[in-house]
């Protein structure tokens, strides 16, 4: 019984992956025809304008069919069986596959448009057509997936392709892999294994998929004895590294040689990320000094007609990496000795969960300084160190040289990268939320960073200002 569910599962996952080549031509050609018809009745996709010209170079039906289509079917196929996408295992996140796809596209019109110029040395039949179909292309082909990815959830939830998995060792599997594999309805896990005893027993009654050790030693008999074993009986063995199952997001696979290698990354904000973040902080920090300047100088009369000089106040804090300071800038919104009296205020600090420093009515606020602190315009000076790179936009919160002297060593990994104007902590709950769940959710940007967080961390905080400042 156990060997027909291990082959049924192995078929349905060939059968599957078998079936995403038809529908993706069918996907294909249905792009690249209907572009077709759109370029032929001179259509533009904009309800009730006509911007197009009747086409005068498109060839007839046959020879596009000919010429274009069943070419053109033939490269996405190559294109999407390079990228991986015909893989025969079901266990491929939806979200990879979705950027696969959309780079398979992207490749498509790049060969397309260099095989007509640089081979053909002649234009395309239709600059319009061409665009059409890559849209349509890559959108047609997102639908056909979902379908196979509909039909496949569908026999999973029967039973049919699930692959079985089993941990083993002394030590249990880490909480966020028992989790996944029991959310995950891809694998059924049967549970924790002590030894290569308790294993056996199992594969009696089940032919298992995959075996994970979770405490790996290549000099250990058991550890060799448990591959053989795996091997022997056709079984997937994998292991996860024991000194590293709490940082999941920031381990890199790569090669040393020929051989395998695990590397620790505080970040996935490297590289090319580094670079795009540099840019966007560049960019957009100069164009919002250009359009708020006039606010800048409101706020800066105001602050000196009712409590004089300084205009800014200069904040020491702690920057990235973590031995430098950074001269944090800000509108003055407290009186002038505002350091002196806050020895004074130390016994009325409601943040004992940590070393912050929050006071209810701070009577160092002056008048001003309440309507910027209520509308975060105090905070705007910020985009001067933006600019000269000393901060970021989205980030974690800045944080004090006497606060950072407190912070354990898991509370000094936000110093991976630099501190931000806004940050996740800021949109989720800011001063409300207590010291550990603030430092949780700074760890969690640090280590989960993509550029789509820190587009979506603005979009967050724009609607929390605008928010605010409606209510006031």
């Amino acid at each position: 019984m156990k060997l027909v569910q291990y082959y049924a599962m192995k078929k349905s996952e060939m059968i599957f992956g078998l079936l995403r080549i038809p529908f993706d031509a069918l996907a294909v050609t249905a792009a690249l025809l209907l572009s077709y018809r759109l370029r032929e009745a001179n259509i533009d996709l904009i309800p009730r304008v006509q911007l197009l010209e009747p086409a005068q170079t498109l060839p007839s039906v046959e020879v596009y069919f000919h010429t274009f289509v069943l070419p053109g079917i033939l490269l996405f196929l190559t294109i999407a069986l390079l990228l991986g996408l015909y893989a025969m295992r079901s266990t491929r996140s939806a979200w990879t596959e979705v950027g696969s796809i959309i780079v398979a596209g992207a490749l498509w019109l790049v060969a397309v448009i260099g095989w007509y110029f640089l081979v053909r040395k002649q234009l395309f039949y239709s600059r319009v057509l061409l665009m059409h179909a890559t849209f349509f292309l890559v959108l047609f082909v997102l639908t056909a997936r979902a379908s196979v990815v509909l039909l496949q959830r569908a026999c999973l939830r029967s039973g049919i392709g699930i692959r079985l998995v089993v941990s083993l060792g002394m030590s249990p599997l880490a909480e966020g892999a028992t989790q996944t594999l029991i959310q995950d309805i891809h694998y059924s896990y049967l549970g924790h294994c002590p030894d290569l005893s308790a294993l056996k027993k199992i594969t009696e009654k089940e032919h298992i998929d995959l075996v994970i050790q979770t405490d790996p030693n290549p000099e250990s008999m058991a550890t060799s004895t448990l591959i053989d074993y795996c091997r022997s009986q056709h079984i997937g063995y994998a292991f996860l590294p024991p000194v590293f199952t709490d940082v999941p997001h920031q381990l890199v696979t790569e090669r040393l040689g020929l051989f395998p290698m695990m590397r620790f990354q505080p970040t996935p904000l490297d590289g090319w990320g580094r670079v795009c973040k540099r840019l966007f902080d560049l960019v957009v920090s100069a164009v919002l000094l250009v359009l708020l300047s006039p606010l800048f100088l409101i706020i800066a009369l105001a602050v000196l007609l009712t409590s004089g000089w300084p205009i800014l106040y200069i904040s020491w804090r702690v920057g990235q990496p973590a031995i430098t300071r950074i001269p944090m800038l800000k509108f003055r919104s407290m009186v002038r000795n505002a350091e002196e009296k806050k020895r004074e205020l130390e016994p009325l600090n409601q943040r004992n969960d940590g070393p912050l420093f929050k006071v209810e009515n701070d009577p160092r606020i002056t008048t001003v300084g309440q309507v910027l602190r209520r509308l975060d315009f105090d905070e705007l000076p910020q985009l001067l160190n933006v600019l000269l790179g000393q901060m970021s936009l989205v980030g974690p919160r800045p944080h004090l040289p006497e606060e950072v002297d407190c912070y354990n060593s898991q509370q000094r990994r936000v110093f991976a990268v630099k501190p931000g104007m806004s940050g996740l902590a800021q949109v989720s709950g800011r001063s409300n939320l207590k010291f550990q769940e603030e430092v949780r959710l700074d760890l969690q940007y640090v280590e989960e960073w993509s550029l789509l967080l820190d587009l979506w961390i603005l979009w967050r905080t724009v609607i929390i200002l605008c928010t605010r400042s409606r209510k006031h």
